[in-house]
């Protein structure tokens, strides 16, 4: 480290699956790695609250059958190289990886047998769980591995500004005649308020998904959208940004977070019923509860707005055929705060914006379009998910594509660098930048979450995405003024990510009228 600057071989924004997958690997290579989280927590991420599970084989599976129920959910826009090597080196590393170097304690059935669940759009029981709380259990798992790292660097409560990119960056006008790669990124340090440089010839997106910009969300507050929106900026192709999945059942909770009620919930039996007790599944699909979560969502939707309701009841108390609290202790648990005691009464839930299928596009080693940048999981479009994402395959993209990365990056390791660091624009710190006013912060993310929730949500028209698209352009001139000129705060720069994403996924809404998977759009 110097003055402001920091340099390493691999730099990575993020730190769930993805990007403790690809940090754990590269250093495992011998590659001096950088690892940078917003949250001062460096376990706050997406995969912490994963209850679910990850997907692998069970006993009576086949790779062609995983195959061939991740690209029906999916609605058959998948790309099939993307699901072949998901099903190929997944199971395999989720053996290697989270059974032998990281010693997950997945749940079992008997001494010697693991415990596979059954989730929604799946065909076999495969579903690997830790209870109900394994993003945790994995998360926790890898982050004791990177502390214990010496080539790991871990920085909790920095925030991604924006991607180094030369030329763009760069004060050498000779520059311009190369092509644009990326060489770091600008990277706020929340207390202090500095902004560094990180250098690293290679850089890997992690950032997770995009959840915050809906005003119903499964997701943590930090879910913004920063890698999508950092790329775009940067120059890198994105796709598939209107394929936003919809969990079809959160917890609607007194202080209006979301908590996932699992699908696995579901899965053992759990029915779908109006405030009044009536079930209604069996009048939208043959499958009932566990059809594919965008079919769910929508039904639930409907229903609401049939019965003029905020929720509806999740009913596993009159179904279970497990012991509740030893199956969902965690779901017991956060429903008892809530005065609510699922082993004897149903659950109030509503859908919530819970995973994007699209992102940064990337190739089958996480490979983007703009050099020397990768992306992996959530933040990145690999073809796996298509228009829609099967349960439980998030933990296992993460896994496979942070691993990949990571070792594409150690096979092709160059550290000579076509640039020099005093060559590369400092940070500009406004000499008069006004202090932030949170009241602006708050209104402007309330305009964005409600504008996209009845706009861009569940059910869509094209007259409610143009109106979406041109709130949020208005909104995004005044939110880039507000960043230009106040003094930089993580808050500004999640509010910039936020507008930025938000705007993606309408006009990729606006631009397919086709209705696939989790984008349903009325004519």
């Amino acid at each position: 480290m110097s003055g402001f600057d920091i340099r390493a071989d691999v730099l990575v924004i993020g730190c769930g699956i993805a990007g403790a997958s690809a940090a754990f690997e590269a250093a495992r290579s011998g590659l001096k790695t950088v690892v940078i989280t917003k949250a001062e927590e460096p376990r706050e991420s997406s995969t912490y609250y994963a209850q679910g599970g990850i997907v692998s084989f069970g006993p009576d599976d086949l790779p062609r059958f995983l195959k061939d129920d991740i690209i029906e959910a999916g609605d058959g826009v998948n790309d099939p190289r993307a699901v072949d090597i998901l099903v190929k080196d997944g199971p395999a590393l989720v053996r290697k990886t989270l059974i032998g170097h990281l010693k997950i304690p997945f749940s079992q059935s008997a001494p010697d047998a693991l415990d596979f669940a059954q989730e929604a759009g799946h065909s076999r029981r495969r579903i690997l769980h830790v209870d109900d709380a394994t993003g945790r259990t994995i998360e926790d798992r890898f982050l004791r591995a990177l502390k214990k790292d010496r080539r790991v660097t871990l920085l909790a409560g920095h925030t991604a500004v924006d991607l180094l990119t030369v030329p763009h960056h760069s004060k050498n006008p000779i520059a311009y005649y190369r092509e644009p790669r990326t060489i770091g990124a600008y990277v706020l340090e929340n207390r202090t308020g500095r902004v560094l440089r990180v250098f690293a010839p290679y850089t890997v997106l992690a950032t997770g998904g995009c959840g915050a910009v809906y005003l119903h969300t499964s997701n943590p507050a930090g879910a913004d959208g920063a890698g999508c929106a950092m790329a775009l900026r940067a120059g890198a192709r994105i796709g598939n940004m209107e394929y936003v999945q919809f969990h079809p059942t959160t917890l609607m909770r007194s202080n209006g977070e979301g908590f996932l009620i699992s699908e696995t919930v579901r899965g053992e039996g759990a029915r779908l019923k109006t405030r009044d007790g009536r079930t209604f599944m069996e009048k939208y699909t043959p499958e009932r509860e566990l059809a594919p979560r965008d079919e769910v969502s929508r039904a639930i939707y409907e229903e609401m707005i049939q019965t003029n309701s905020d929720y509806v009841l999740l009913d596993l108390a009159s179904y279970a055929k497990v012991d509740i609290r030893k199956r969902f202790p965690t779901i017991t648990r956060t429903c008892l705060e809530e005065g609510i005691d699922i082993t004897r009464e149903p659950i109030p839930v509503v859908p919530a914006a819970h995973y994007i299928c699209g992102g940064v596009l990337a190739d089958g080693q996480g490979r983007t379009s703009l050099e020397g940048l990768y992306a992996v999981g959530e933040a990145a479009c690999t073809g796996v998910h298509g228009a829609n994402r099967l349960a439980s395959t998030s933990l296992l993209e993460g896994l496979v594509w942070g691993t990949r990365a990571a070792r594409d990056i150690a096979a092709r390791f160059d550290d000579a660098r076509p640039y020099r660091a005093s060559d590369i624009h400092r940070w500009y710190h406004a000499r008069q930048a006004e202090d932030f006013d949170p009241a602006l912060i708050n209104q402007d993310w309330l305009t964005i979450r409600s504008t996209m929730w009845n706009y861009a949500g569940i059910i869509r028209t094209r007259k409610r995405l143009e109106r979406a698209k041109s709130d949020l352009e208005y909104l995004r001139h005044r939110i880039e003024k507000f960043y230009r000129e106040a003094r930089i705060d993580p808050a500004i720069v999640s509010l910039r990510h936020g507008i930025q994403v938000a705007l993606m996924i309408t006009h990729a809404a606006l631009s397919n009228p086709v209705s696939r998977g989790a984008h349903f759009i009325k004519k």
